[in-house]
């Protein structure tokens, strides 16, 4: 991991339920293609599948000089060594008790989705990120309600300092959009997961937001 706290660019949430060497395969393609930041989200298969899959990827990602960031689990996370988790509201208890547990050097990102009232509670508790989303319709989470660009906005405006990530919807073409809305980083799914020649993607997507 860098040194930088901060993600920034674009942030590629893996697949789940693949078999690893699948996964494994995806990961490496976007890492070739100059992505920095990955996530492994993976609910369904439990601890022990989930923490072969974290160590695999960490070792990967590391070997990039990337940023792995695990979903969900601070003892997924802080067990196979990986740089941060990402917690949703229903799964984590305050950060300082987190940062008491994990230890500092564990980044934490939150998922606020639209609520800028529980984001300024997360942010002034010392979140490394907040992500809000989804920005667009997205068929990645079920019941995701659109926020639209002018919302994502909203929260640059609320939060000058804070290190933001959109998420939802998001594709090669909306790009530009939601860094000119004022994220820091941009999370895909599907939009790159999803094609044939995911280094490809990766490398279009990299460079279409340097140049944004």
């Amino acid at each position: 991991m860098s040194d930088s706290r901060r993600i920034t660019g674009i942030y590629g949430i893996l697949p789940a339920d693949i078999p690893l060497k699948d996964l494994l395969y995806k990961a490496e393609a976007t890492l070739r293609g100059g992505m920095k930041t990955l996530q492994l989200r993976d609910k369904k298969q439990g601890f022990k599948r989930g923490m072969e899959r974290a160590k695999a990827l960490h070792a990967l990602v590391q070997a990039y000089d990337g940023t792995f960031i695990v979903n969900d689990s601070v003892q997924l996370a802080v067990e196979s060594n990986a740089d941060g988790v990402h917690l949703g509201r229903e799964d984590m208890k305050s950060i300082t008790t987190i940062r008491a547990e994990a230890g500092r050097a564990l980044m934490i990102g939150v998922s606020c989705k639209a609520d800028a009232a529980f984001a300024r509670h997360v942010v002034n508790e010392g979140a490394d990120y907040v992500s809000f989303g989804a920005v667009f319709p997205t068929s990645s989470k079920e019941n995701a309600v659109p926020i639209g660009l002018s919302r994502l906005a909203k929260a640059r405006q609320l939060f000058p300092e804070a290190n933001i990530c959109a998420i939802g919807g998001i594709g090669l073409e909306t790009l530009p959009a939601v860094k000119k809305a004022g994220a820091d980083c941009a999370a895909v799914i599907s939009a790159l997961f999803g094609e044939d020649d995911v280094e490809s993607m990766a490398r279009n997507m990299v460079e279409t937001w340097e140049k944004a």
